[in-house]
């Protein structure tokens, strides 16, 4: 029967390959979380949600509702990060409950997608960088290869650097968003309580309600994307029974709480009926608190909040390619660390995806929009992996124990597969499209065991 000793032996490197460093802690798990959580998504979703739900209490309900479902599958993964504490997040946890292809299936579309959105958040950045600085205007993808590899090189020097750098960069936006919301309830005017007839919408009523709240919270769900970044890095948390959880947990809330606030705070400035449809509702807002100035103050608070992001994505990518490595899933050379903790090879391989695809960014569209199929399946199936283990390892320790299981599990698993549904039947062109990339995974993972199986010199 497999033990937490066990998992810990499994874990252990091959001789000469360096290992993996314990010396991160529960600031470190709050900074990565709230760092690749909050980014574009909460300055730009807000206005498609009002779009969909023009009243201000469903508004502020479904972004309630986005946050209880990231809290219930924070509760129910930080069960698997406690039990299972290896670094390289969801391929970790699937491939021990369901297997060795269905694991090598989520750790390659996630290091994929993971690397994918290294390169298109440092894009945006570099989009922001070209607004207020116009030597920079043109210049998208050499600002946005230059933050990557810039990042890369820090890391590179050992996790300790690659830490510190995600606590800073996550303070500072912190710090930004708490600045934005607060000059939005300090200058906004209270423009909620504005009334415009022509620009009025009406709540939807019965099944078209039911519709406008599941599409509202597609792009919710997606902005609280994120959330369990922590996990990919259970080896290197120190004292990982009580880290994980409390990281876990209390970034979610963190995030709840700046989400709430932050959409609070759009709507003391603006009327729903102006938010609505909004392609940035943040700039809108600021627009209206700062006046021509806003859309400078917008792009300072994007800057900052993208840093942590692309920092926090670096970090993470490398760790489930050295995984799947150290598995024979992988070439065996992408399980090298550095004596600063650091798997250099996987961070190389990582860091020239990330550029390839910034370089390429037409080019591999359609590639980065299957994989955000894959994004849903994997969370569906790390939420059923606690069920398999807590069936099939009953004794196995777990230092903690989901909260409320088996409902709050069931109900992040629920929401999950109707969010898998409701890709499918919005996007059937790019959902096929991830099925012939699931097809091809097949001999692609026959090939990787094959060689794996063959020594170590491979």
């Amino acid at each position: 029967m497999a033990t937490v000793e066990k998992a810990a032996v499994e874990a252990v490197p091959l001789e000469g390959r360096g290992r993996l460093l314990r010396v991160l802690g529960v600031l470190f798990g709050l900074a990565v979380t709230v760092g690749i959580t909050v980014g574009m998504g909460i300055l730009r979703t807000p206005g498609e949600v009002a779009q969909q739900l023009p009243n201000r209490w469903l508004f502020l309900g479904a972004w309630a509702l986005g946050g209880v479902y990231a809290l219930f599958g924070a509760v129910s993964v930080a069960e698997l990060g406690t039990m299972i504490p290896r670094s390289g997040g969801f391929y970790v946890f699937v491939r021990r409950a369901l297997g060795e292809y269905p694991g090598f299936v989520v750790g390659w579309s996630d290091w994929l997608s993971t690397c994918g959105t290294v390169s298109a958040v440092a894009l945006v950045m570099g989009e922001y960088a070209g607004m207020l600085v116009p030597t920079l205007a043109g210049r998208e993808a050499l600002v946005a290869s230059g933050a990557a590899l810039a990042f890369a090189l820090v890391q590179w020097r050992g996790v300790r650097w690659g830490g510190r750098t995600q606590e800073l960069t996550s303070l500072l936006k912190t710090l930004a968003f708490a600045a934005l919301i607060a000059a939005c309830f300090a200058y906004g005017g209270g423009g909620a309580t504005e009334t415009r007839p022509a620009q009025a919408l009406s709540v939807p009523e019965g099944l078209g309600l039911l519709t406008a709240a599941v599409l509202a919270l597609q792009g919710i769900i997606y902005t609280y994307d994120g959330w369990y970044s922590t996990v990919y890095f259970g080896e290197e948390v120190r004292d990982t029974a009580r880290s994980v959880p409390r990281a876990m947990v209390g970034s979610v809330l963190l995030v709840i709480v700046v989400y709430l606030l932050f959409n609070a705070a759009l709507l003391y400035v603006l009327p729903v009926e102006r938010l609505a449809g909004q392609k940035l509702a943040a700039g809108a807002a600021a627009e209206a608190v700062f006046g021509p100035r806003g859309a400078t103050v917008i792009g300072v608070v994007a800057i900052v909040s993208l840093l942590a992001s692309v920092n926090g994505n670096t970090l993470t990518a490398p760790r489930v390619v050295y995984a799947m490595s150290r598995d024979r899933l992988f070439w065996r050379g992408a399980s090298y660390v550095n004596r600063g903790g650091t798997p250099t090879v996987s961070l190389a391989l990582s860091t020239a995806t990330a550029v390839l695809l910034i370089l390429f960014s037409g080019t591999f569209a359609k590639l980065l929009a299957a994989l955000a199929f894959f994004f849903v399946t994997d969370l569906a199936l790390v939420f059923l992996s606690v069920f398999v283990l807590r069936r099939r390892e009953p004794d196995t320790p777990r230092p903690y124990r989901a909260w409320g299981y088996p409902f709050t599990t069931a109900f992040a698993l629920a929401v999950s597969v109707a969010f898998l549904a409701g890709a499918v039947w919005s996007d059937t062109e790019n959902s096929l499209y991830a099925l012939a990339l699931l097809a091809l995974s097949l001999p692609v993972y026959l090939l990787f065991r094959r060689l794996g199986g063959k020594g170590e010199n491979l």
